[in-house]
C-alpha cells in the first residue's frame, strides 16, 4: 500500500547527496552512518521494495476527554534481493498507521548479508546466510543458522514473511520467549538479519 507521493523537496543533508547524485547507492547510504530521515531516500534507490503488514492491533489509552483509539500497524518493507526495513506506525484511521508504518520501516532499511554457511551445502550461492546469527526483542530470542540448498525457511509465517522479503531461501529458525507477540517476533527476526553485519568475510556478498 504505498503512501502518496509528490515531488521530493530534500530537507536532510544526506537527502541534498542523493538528490545531487554525490550518493549513487543504497550501500552508500548505508555505509555513511547517516540516519535516514527521508523515505524517498530509500526510494530512489529501492524503486522495487514490497511491503508486508505483518499485524493491526487496537490501541486504546485514557486521556481527560475520554477513551481514545488508535491503530498500531507493524510494516516490513523488502525487495527479496538483500535489503529489508522494519517499521511500526500508529493512526486513528488504519490506512494511515499502515502508511505511517512503511515510511518508518523504509527509514529502518537494512542491508542483509547472504551467503552458505551451511557445512551440509557449502556452495559459493546467496541462498542462505553466511553463520548463526541471534536477534532479540522484548522476551523473543530468534536464532538462525546457515541452511542447504532446498531445505527452504524452517520457521512461523511471520518470521518467514521477513525472512522472505530480505531474500533469505534457506534457514534453520530456533525461538524463545513470547512468540505469539507477533511485533517482538518479527522484529526479533529483523534482528538477527541486522546481525549478519557484523560479518566482513567469508560466503558472504
Amino acid at each position: 500500500m504505498p503512501y502518496e507521493k509528490t515531488e521530493w523537496v530534500p530537507l536532510t543533508g544526506l537527502g541534498r547527496m542523493v538528490a545531487s547524485g554525490e550518493i549513487t547507492s543504497i550501500d552508500q547510504v548505508l555505509e555513511s552512518g547517516r540516519p535516514i530521515k527521508e523515505p524517498e531516500i530509500v526510494d530512489s534507490f529501492l524503486p522495487d521494495l514490497e511491503d508486508e503488514v505483518l499485524d493491526i492491533q487496537m490501541v486504546q489509552r485514557m486521556t481527560d476527554s475520554g477513551r481514545r483509539v488508535k491503530f498500531r500497524a507493524v510494516v516490513v518493507v523488502g525487495n527479496r534481493n538483500g535489503y529489508i526495513g522494519f517499521g511500526q506506525g500508529k493512526d486513528s484511521q488504519v490506512g494511515d498507521a499502515i502508511k505511517k508504518a512503511i515510511v518508518d520501516a523504509k527509514m529502518n532499511v537494512i542491508k542483509v548479508r547472504r551467503g552458505c554457511g551451511s557445512w551440509e551445502c557449502g556452495c559459493d550461492a546467496t541462498h542462505s546466510i553466511p553463520m548463526k546469527v541471534e536477534g532479540a526483542a522484548g522476551s523473543v530470542r530468534v536464532t538462525l543458522k546457515p541452511a542447504p540448498q532446498g531445505i527452504g525457511l524452517v520457521t512461523g509465517e511471520i518470521s518467514r514473511k521477513v525472512l522472505e522479503l530480505a531474500g533469505i531461501k534457506d534457514a534453520w529458525t530456533f525461538s524463545k520467549g513470547q512468540t505469539r507477540t507477533t511485533i517482538n517476533f518479527a522484529k526479533a527476526t529483523f534482528n538477527a538479519l541486522r546481525a549478519t553485519n557484523m560479518i566482513r568475510r567469508g560466503g558472504s556478498e
